[in-house]
């Protein structure tokens, strides 16, 4: 047998000025030769990133810098030459879909940067307002000047809106694998340059273009003036540090400008003339950057346009989170806002975090102890006497007042950090959100206990200075530890429902689920039970200690307001858990019987055990209290084997008209009652509720169709297929988005028609 001799290729074409090329193949193999089997030769200079880069080189997957035939390395499109007005709104309209496909969470190597004149502004990158130019030879005198300079100005805009927005994404909590890209490439997007600075050029480029010398139409001009003026507007929004301290109509104005303005650019699109030589992805080679080329992100302006609208609608709704008036409006706010389809933009919910917390401020004007008191307050503890500011002035180490204030500011160092987190927490993306839960829940699991130990020091102090004392029916309730325990419990219930949302679970897990999340509901309704009677007890003491006897009267008004509001909110979160708890139970029992008649199956699953499964399905939500039944118990709950289907389906009417009750009673209340201050919040919880009430009216309609043809079924005498069949009916479960409430999955049961099939 011959030696295979490979054949080798013929050497690379390389002509160009400057290069000579020489072919090393027989000296290199010469080389190798005198080698040893796994002898390796290394340059002590040559590392690991030239490895990589040299097997990039001549790669058009890798390697940037590679040219075709006659190609120049560099964009020879002349930025300093003449340009029409239409072109000018063909290039400005581009830059907003690539501004767009930037907070869509596309790097700006792909979008911002492969314009020409935005890369011509920063190259070099100017110090001063009088640098940021296309070339540093002035342009000539003209119309072609003007144009020139709305181009400039409106690029210079562009660039600082980007830097402002960059900084806000780096300075809060965001995810850049998941939301948004805030790698610069070296670029300074002209953070050096002052806004107002910004600002003066884009007037002075409005009114260029108003004057009536230029030789352009009526409505070119007006569509430039737009689109210069929504870069003003927009930099006019991003000043957050204004917006927090102004608690009028004009940081509202300066997003509803922006409104308007967007919608006149959308109906001037047509003037504009598309100019692709001003994009080029050559520009990545001058980045600073290690990924191989990329293409270029192609959004289409109406896409653009509407996201560009819902960003400016939800920037607008945002600020009304600084109508603070209690801390679970303010918590009620994040969570509705949150749950918008679609959800807002990764910006949106940084700015939502940046007029929230920013500096140890919250809202602008609350301390961290104010917003944690008045939490406490209002939950578990209205009037009481842990939140006596008084107490921080006596020095006396032995004074059970001093000793009461020294615990309960540990209390809220400990607390602080969790609290806020959480808040920071809710306003991720939905996934991120339930991902970071399940850790976060297990901090507030541990501050359970040490809670309890700072208040059992607190608790021996109360007595001594106040009548406060727990009624001997309950001696062991510890109102600080419930608040700590209600965090729990809605973190927890917050997981199980994101699962719903996400379309987490498989068909045959929602029974399951939805009986998980019955009994975490139940639990929470026992905790807000006891609490509730807790805060009944005190309010009749604060009555009996004012001298007041009759039911009917009022307690003075600092007092009364906080037992009402407490009253109030407790009742509200009743309802709410007993709500909860009946609807789930439905929707388990609902899909019980669809298991039994076989309308949702379970797929083979050969490779593990049920026990198995349901140890990794509940593992976020295993804590210590509630704790997690064992799996024997939930697994005779959830398959309930001594009731029949036809009792399974009454059970679940029972409880879903029980679902249907709770709902009526609070589906009316204002925004006072419901703990959404703002118009905005409140219309998100009253869309929430209804949708809540739709969901138990499917559910019922659901549950009615299957009684019914059980019940033909039953009058004909003939025996029910285990796969539905003889029942004649169809069941759709609905995907993710298609139902009201994404947290309530509530299947569609219709009839088949005589000619479709199972």
């Amino acid at each position: 047998m011959q030696p295979f001799e490979p054949t080798r290729p013929p050497p690379p074409n390389i002509s160009h000025p400057g290069i000579m090329a020489i072919d090393i193949t027989d000296k290199f193999t010469s080389a190798v030769a005198t080698m040893s089997p796994g002898e390796v030769v290394k340059d002590d200079t040559f590392h690991l990133y030239d490895s990589v880069s040299a097997m990039e080189i001549m790669d058009r997957k890798m390697d940037s810098g590679i040219l075709d035939e006659d190609e120049s390395l560099d964009e020879e499109y002349d930025v300093t030459s003449s340009v029409l007005p239409q072109e000018i709104l063909g290039i400005i309209d581009e830059l907003l879909c690539l501004e767009m496909a930037w907070h869509l969470g596309y790097p700006l190597s792909q979008t911002i940067l492969t314009s020409v004149h935005v890369d011509a502004l920063m190259n070099p990158d100017p110090a001063t307002i009088q640098d940021v130019d296309f070339s540093n030879k002035p342009s000539g005198p003209g119309p072609e000047s003007v144009m020139l300079l709305v181009l400039r100005a409106y690029c210079a805009g562009l660039l600082r809106a980007c830097f402002s927005v960059n900084e806000f994404m780096k300075e809060e909590m965001s995810y850049e694998e998941e939301d948004f890209v805030t790698n610069t490439y070296g670029r300074g997007l002209l953070g050096n340059i002052p806004v107002p600075d910004i600002k003066k050029l884009l007037l002075d480029a409005i009114a260029e273009v108003c004057a009536e010398r230029n030789g352009f139409s009526q409505s070119i001009g007006a569509a430039l003036v737009s689109r210069l003026e929504l870069r003003i507007a927009f930099l006019d929004a991003l000043d957050l540090d204004t917006t927090r301290m102004n608690l009028s109509e004009l940081p509202r104005l300066h997003w509803t400008r922006m409104g308007k303005f967007i919608d006149e650019i959308a109906n001037q699109h047509g003037l504009g003339w598309p100019v692709p030589a001003a994009f080029s992805t050559k520009l990545q080679r001058r980045l600073t950057s290690t990924m191989p080329p990329r293409p270029m992100v192609s959004l289409g302006f109406q896409e653009c346009i509407s996201h560009f609208s819902r960003l400016f609608e939800d920037a607008h709704e945002v600020i009304d989170i600084l109508q603070y008036e209690d801390p679970q409006s303010l918590l009620n706010f994040i969570l509705l806002f949150q749950q918008k389809q679609p959800q807002p933009l990764a910006f949106i919910r940084t700015m939502l975090q940046n007029l929230m917390f920013k500096d140890m401020v919250v809202l602008g004007r609350l301390s961290i102890r104010q917003l944690l008191d008045h939490d406490v307050c209002l939950s578990v503890l209205p009037c009481g006497p842990h939140f006596n500011q008084s107490f921080d002035y006596v020095e006396a180490p032995e004074d059970p007042r001093h000793k009461i204030a020294h615990a309960m500011e540990e209390f809220r160092q400990r607390v602080a950090e969790p609290y806020l987190d959480l808040l920071c927490v809710l306003c991720q993306n939905r996934c991120r959100v339930r991902r970071l839960l399940c850790h976060h829940v297990q901090s507030w699991d541990a501050l359970e206990q040490e809670v309890a130990e700072i208040e059992d020091r607190i608790d021996q102090h109360i007595p001594t200075i106040t009548s406060e004392e727990y009624p001997a029916e309950d001696p062991e309730y510890k109102p600080l530890r419930s608040w700590i325990r209600f965090f729990k419990l809605r973190q927890l219930q917050w997981i199980v429902q994101l699962g719903f949302e996400l379309r987490i679970y498989q068909p045959d897990e929602l029974a399951e689920m939805y009986h998980c999340l019955a009994s975490l509901a139940v639990f929470i309704k026992l905790e807000w039970n006891r609490t509730r009677r807790m805060t009944a007890s005190r309010e009749q003491r604060a009555r009996k200690f004012v001298g007041l006897l009759d039911d009917d009267e009022s307690l003075p008004t600092p007092i009364g307001e906080d037992f009402t509001r407490s009253s109030q909110y407790q009742q509200l979160m009743m309802l709410n858990a007993a709500f909860t708890s009946c609807l789930s139970e439905g929707l388990h029992l609902l899909y019980l019987a669809l298991m039994r008649l076989g309308f949702v199956k379970r797929p083979p699953q050969p490779y593990g055990t049920d026990a198995l499964r349901y140890e990794l399905r509940m593992r976020p939500i295993k804590l210590g209290t509630p704790g997690l039944p064992p799996y024997e118990l939930v697994k005779k709950e959830v398959e309930k084997p001594e009731m029949s289907t036809e009792e399974v389906l009454g059970q679940a009417e029972k409880t879903i008209g029980d679902a249907r009750l709770f709902v009526r009673d609070y589906i009316n209340y204002n925004k006072q009652e419901s703990f959404s201050v703002n118009p905005t919040s409140h219309s998100y919880w009253a869309k929430s509720v209804r949708s809540d009430m739709h969901a138990t009216i499917s559910a019922g309609v659901a549950i009615g169709m299957l009684q019914k043809a059980l019940k033909e079924m039953e009058d004909k005498k003939t025996n029910c297929s285990t796969n539905g069949v003889t029942l004649g009916l169809k069941v759709t479960i609905p995907e993710s988005g298609d139902s009201n409430s994404n947290r309530w999955i509530v299947p569609t049961v219709t009839r088949k028609s005589t000619d479709s099939t199972n």
